[in-house]
């Protein structure tokens, strides 16, 4: 199969960031309303919905190294079937366990989803351009991203305050509305992603004989070979989804020697801990402090629904002015800015005492929260090759759930035991340390750049 060019996967890679997160802006601040309406508390709503985390942790590395022996799109495929089954869950859920379960489907999809279309892109670009550079691409996906989610979000506010459906609660339309659009994904991904297969397998026992008949070509004498029958091809499928799930243990394990030998892709791992915390003020708790100040979930909703468009907005700007700062800055010293920025943002948050002070500083957060994306995720690329490219960002989405996940539920408690201010500070002041573990990056980035600056000089003597 003709790879496409870069510029036509560029725009697919658009188009399906459009369709996989505009839906995603329906719901940003509905999921953590919508269980505590519905009667959890907050601490029970954070832990039922930490158990996507916790899945994604344990499934994160089998599916990324299925995705890099069998292929990116057969996991795209997948995991936009169960993003569907997870919207009509959560649309239904009435408990603590039937969120939780709604939860742990999710956390299966996000760990389908995890990787392979960012994956595609950067193989599909690489069949044709070997070692290009993609912060810039990646800068445009992540300005798109925001963007997708802030449309999707400011229709969620208008919805929520709208209220059209008298019989529902106003919180519900939103997810009724992300679960169709979960279905136009799921059409969008089979109709355009195309891929080469990753292996070339037969069947076991076959001679060259009928390989060469495989191939279209025969042998002195022998009958012209006719075209495979259904049932051929069902086992040459078979056979290369068997082979591909017996290699995926091994490029798993080549991920994580990777981790353990490579100290700057490690020390990068590392840097999902603290923004994850980071992550679970200035998402969950926004909401849930909005709602606070505002005296109830569906007031709180109706704000927040414009407030996180706006963040996700601002989100968009800052991943487009990190394309810019890159080239001037470096891309080490970009994500340490703004990585600090962020956290401070965080603690930021956590110390506005009314709800316009507490939306001024999540939308400067959430800008902030875009500048480092594209830049973190280059560096990642940098360290990875195509056979463990979904691999490598698959390890970096695990440490991130795991880490969401846990300080997800103990952040909750935290906010019962003290405030939600209280457990909004902690949180910010943990994740800006995370700005430490881009420092070997950072000199391997110098050591780089002064190695090119004497080889241009050599060759320019």
């Amino acid at each position: 199969m003709t790879p496409l060019t870069p510029h036509r996967a560029r725009q697919v890679f658009l188009l399906l960031t459009l369709t996989r997160w505009f839906p995603v802006g329906l719901v940003v601040t509905v999921t953590t309303l919508l269980p505590i309406e519905r009667g959890l508390s907050v601490p029970q709503a954070l832990t039922a919905l930490s158990v996507a985390g916790f899945v994604v942790f344990a499934l994160e590395l089998p599916t990324s190294g299925l995705a890099d022996s069998l292929g990116r799109r057969p996991m795209l495929v997948a995991a936009a079937v169960l993003q569907v089954a997870a919207a009509a869950l959560f649309l239904t859920a009435q408990s603590f366990w039937a969120f939780a379960l709604a939860a742990a489907v999710t956390g299966i999809f996000r760990a389908l989803d995890s990787g392979p279309l960012e994956a595609w892109f950067v193989d599909t670009v690489h069949a044709t351009e070997p070692g290009a550079d993609v912060d810039r691409p990646l800068a445009a996906q992540s300005t798109v991203l925001g963007v997708s989610i802030a449309a999707g979000a400011l229709v969620s506010g208008g919805l929520v305050w709208w209220h059209p459906l008298g019989a529902w609660s106003a919180l519900v339309l939103p997810y009724a509305i992300y679960g169709v659009l979960s279905i136009v994904h799921l059409v969008a991904v089979v109709v355009l992603v195309r891929e080469a297969p990753r292996t070339t397998a037969h069947l076991a026992g076959a001679g060259t004989a009928d390989a060469a008949a495989d191939a279209g070509v025969a042998g002195p004498g022998a009958t012209p070979a006719l075209p495979p029958s259904p049932s051929s091809d069902e086992r040459k499928v078979t056979a290369r989804v068997l082979d591909s799930a017996r290699q995926a243990p091994g490029v798993v394990r080549d991920g994580l020697r990777l981790a353990r030998d490579n100290r700057v892709l490690r020390w990068l791992l590392i840097v999902e801990v603290f923004w994850s915390v980071g992550m679970v003020v200035f998402e969950t708790f926004q909401p849930i402090r909005l709602s606070e100040l505002l005296g109830g979930t569906q007031a709180g909703a109706a704000v927040s629904g414009p407030a996180a468009a706006a963040g996700w907005a601002v989100f968009a700007g800052g991943a487009a002015l990190t394309g810019l700062a890159t080239p001037r800055l470096g891309v080490a010293r970009t994500a340490i800015i703004a990585r600090v920025l962020n956290g401070l943002g965080t603690v930021w948050m956590g110390l506005a005492l009314g709800p316009v002070g507490l939306i001024a500083a999540y939308l400067v957060t959430y800008g902030l929260h875009g500048a480092c994306g594209p830049a973190y995720q280059a560096l990642l690329h940098r360290e990875a090759e195509s056979r463990n490219r979904t691999t490598v960002l698959s390890m970096a989405s695990m440490l991130g759930f795991a880490a969401y996940s846990l300080a997800a539920p103990a952040l909750g408690w935290t906010a019962g035991l003290l405030s939600t201010q209280a457990a909004m500070v902690v949180g910010g002041v943990f994740s800006t340390l995370g700005a430490l573990c881009f420092l070997p990056a950072l000199r391997q980035e110098r050591m780089l750049s002064g190695r090119t600056r004497r080889t241009s000089g050599t060759l320019a003597g």
